[in-house]
């Protein structure tokens, strides 16, 4: 570049050969300028005019690198296409920061020739560049009087530092270039929107082709997050029957089931009103509840949330968009959502009405197969509609669909009465009662029930008509007869092998035993009638506990129960099924009495014992009444034990033969080793203490331990010893009746000491 600041300072005439110099100057600057606007105006795209003109501007101030920063306003950056050989990559810095903030924010050119010695030079650019900053040249690029679309700025002069004309010379340069950039920047922002447009439009189109209530909602939400650049979204709708909003998706949560009061939050602020709501700061706004960011380790930071409004203008719904990447929300954010939640709301009542009529669909569907009885339809002309399993089952076919579109005529040709029966029906709309009707199929005699009835659709009109079928034959009362005793899946796997399964059979079995406390007194309060009352209520809960584990209930002897586990039908854990009953009748006895005590009734304690051994089980009786029971020693150490929990103050007791085989882990603790009455060989009991609360049996952990010691000491004949462990026990928690008990035979023994070969073992003289 020719240097003319002599000729200018010289303050007389120039000769001719200087001003033809100036001349020629001012000629390349033109041409210079000139060439910018031309080579920026034919790129392509923004890049490549940046591209062209950082080329440019390089040369001319004969520096290393040039850099073009323009602003982006939405996040208050400069954001920057950096020229490394032809290498590109994008720096994003605050518009106010650095020298380049500097220039931007008072739109004024800067020379700084020693970088490191200003406090505006951001010298952690260097750092990730790699490139040492020696000397810089930055100029504003304005269009109009303050319309500043960013900066361009020169580093390293390779003659040693820039100078005010080369400031000046790219001052012109980057006003030259503005206009240009300025329509380049107009020219991509409507390619831009036209692609999101088609985009737009493309993805309402792929998601009103949805029917899939489920799927449609993630569709929703994965393309309004991405559109808005956002975190996370969800979509509530409006549950009419219970006023709450609910979703089926949360994107970035994974699939759950989420509802909440229509009135209730933001979410139900929105869909109240039918207005939205732009929170740009959530932790700001009183509506925000920050309980399930807590829950989920989530922060909120923006929230964005529109009403889904159908055509009729009613709103069905509302859609809410988390933490926009980069700041808040727009106004442009904003109208985009409500537009995609407009194009996509008749997509999203379609597939909620679908949704409700699968739902209704599988119900009814769920219902049928669940019915024990077999249930036909057939529509006007008598062909099969639908089949259930159970009719499958009767009439001996591998499935229900073999059944379906043959002639109902053509499967009962041999029972003409029956198709003459369900043609009537069809006729007249009559229905028809049949019971206990013999009817051979296939080589067997069934012993059945119908019920023949019309069909009409939601206009009354008849479509075709309704045959169920009822099983009563010898099978079925015998079933329904055990299902009384016992899980129904059991009654039918032990009619599925058998007779002999009900003979008699050793074999290894849980045998459970409880007993109500302090019955005779209850029974003075209540009288006849209030007696038979509880005990029917008490009876089926505690008979629910017992058949969902696999038990047996085998009696109920007054107000005590018997129940074995293990029979008829064996399972791999029916030491763990027993205990987990045992457990659950003390929970749910729990459950009970507060709500005994709500209606002024007196509360009920119940004592249980289990014990596992080998016992005899059968049909045990007469010709004219036969039960199906369990005999030996085990079922009578087992009643010992329900027997010896009031004694020890235990809800729960089990044998060592129970503890044994536990696949599970429980708290437990050792009670005694005791003799049972009619029995010389001692045996090992345990407490059970998992069914307690923390309040009805505080510092179980604790007490464990410590009665485990003061129990040895106890042993050990230490009696004083045994006697300040127990109470340290008993400072844990007051209530425990065992190490009461156990003080007591200490002061007994201290005072009546026990022989020298005494091994600890007591001796139980109750039943």
């Amino acid at each position: 570049m020719t240097d003319l600041q002599p000729i200018k300072k010289r303050g007389k005439k120039p000769t001719l050969r200087e001003q033809v110099d100036v001349l020629d100057f001012e000629l390349s600057r033109t041409k210079k300028l000139i060439e910018i606007s031309e080579k920026m105006a034919a790129a392509d795209t923004l890049d490549e005019s940046l591209e062209e003109f950082l080329m440019i501007i390089q040369n001319e101030a004969n520096a290393e690198r040039a850099t073009l920063f323009l602003n982006d306003d939405a996040r208050g950056e400069l954001y920057s296409r950096v020229l490394i050989g032809n290498y590109r990559r994008e720096i994003r810095i605050l518009n106010t920061d650095g020298l380049a903030g500097h220039v931007f924010q008072n739109q004024e050119s800067l020379i700084v020739n020693n970088p490191y010695d200003d406090t505006r030079f951001d010298q952690t650019v260097d750092e990730r560049t790699g490139l040492k900053t020696k000397s810089v040249l930055c100029v504003p690029i304005v269009v109009g009087e303050r319309d500043c679309l960013g900066v361009a700025q020169v580093i390293n002069n390779k003659d040693g530092g820039f100078v005010d004309e080369q400031r000046e010379f790219l001052d012109l340069m980057a006003n030259q270039a503005a206009l240009v950039l300025k329509s380049l920047q107009i020219v991509q922002k409507m390619r831009e929107k036209r692609k999101q447009e088609i985009a737009f439009l493309d993805v309402v189109a792929d998601i009103t082709s949805e029917i899939q209530l489920s799927s449609l909602l993630n569709k929703v939400m994965t393309e309004a997050t991405r559109l808005l650049e956002a975190d996370r979204g969800t979509l509530f709708l409006n549950d009419d029957k219970t006023d709450e909003l609910y979703t089926e998706i949360g994107e970035g949560l994974g699939v759950k089931q989420i509802r909440l009061p229509n009135t209730s939050g933001i979410a139900g602020a929105v869909f109240s009103t039918g207005k939205s709501v732009n929170i740009p700061y959530a932790y700001a706004d009183l509506r925000f509840n920050p309980a399930f960011d807590k829950q989920t380790g989530y922060f909120t930071r923006s929230i964005l949330c529109v009403p889904v409004i159908n055509n009729k203008g009613r709103v069905i719904g509302v859609t809410q968009i988390l933490n926009k990447r980069g700041g808040a929300f727009t106004e442009e954010d904003e109208a985009r959502l409500k537009a995609f939640t407009g194009q996509i709301s008749i997509a999203l009542e379609n597939a909620k009405l679908f949704n409700d009529i699968q739902r209704m669909k599988n119900y009814n569907e769920s219902m049928l197969e669940s019915m024990s009885n077999a249930v036909l339809t057939v529509d006007t002309n008598q062909i099969i509609a639908t089949c259930n399993r159970a009719g499958s089952k009767l009439f001996q076919l591998r499935r229900s669909e073999d059944l379906i579109g043959n002639s109902f005529a053509d499967l009962f040709a041999e029972h003409d009465w029956l198709v003459e029966k369900v043609g009537k029906v069809l006729e007249s709309g009559e229905p028809d009662v049949m019971v206990d009707i013999e009817m051979e199929w296939k080589g067997n005699s069934l012993s059945l029930n119908m019920t023949l009835s019309e069909l009409c659709d939601a206009e009354g009109e008849r479509i075709g008509a309704l045959v169920m079928i009822e099983d009563v034959s010898r099978e079925k009362r015998l079933k329904s007869t055990m299902s009384r005793y016992m899980d129904s899946g059991i009654a039918e796997q032990l009619l599925g092998q058998g007779s002999e399964v009900l003979g008699g059979r050793d074999l290894v079995a849980t045998i459970l035993f409880s007993d109500v406390r302090s019955f005779t007194t209850l029974t003075e309060e209540l009288g006849a009638q209030g007696t038979v009352t509880m005990l029917n209520e008490y009876f089926t809960i505690m008979v629910d506990c017992i058949q969902a584990e696999g038990g047996m209930l085998d009696k109920f002897i007054g107000d005590a129960i018997m129940a074995g586990f293990g029979l008829p039908i064996a399972h791999d854990d029916d030491e763990d099924r027993a205990m987990r009953c045992a457990i659950a009748m003390q929970r749910e006895l729990n459950l009970w009495n507060k709500e005994r005590e709500k209606r002024g009734e007196r509360p009920l304690q119940i004592g249980i014992g289990l014990n596992t051994d080998k016992v005899v089980a059968g049909n045990i009786g007469s010709p004219k009444r036969m039960d199906y029971t369990m005999i030996g020693d085990g079922v009578n150490l087992a009643a010992r034990l329900e027997s010896a929990s009031k004694q020890y103050c235990a809800g729960l007791l089990i044998s060592e033969f129970t503890r044994t085989r536990l696949k599970g882990t429980y708290r437990l603790r050792e009670v005694d080793s005791v003799v049972v009455k009619g029995k010389t060989e001692p045996v090992k009991i345990h407490e059970v203490l998992d069914f307690y609360t923390d309040e009805e049996f505080p510092n179980v952990h604790d007490v464990l331990a410590g009665f485990q010691r003061a129990r040895h000491h106890y042993l050990e004949q230490h009696w004083d010893d045994a006697i300040s462990a127990f109470n340290d026990v008993l400072k844990l928690n007051p209530g425990d009746g065992l190490s009461k008990l156990y003080i007591e035979r200490c002061e007994l023994m201290k005072k009546s000491p026990p022989a020298a070969d005494w091994d600890g073992v007591w001796t139980l003289t109750s039943k």
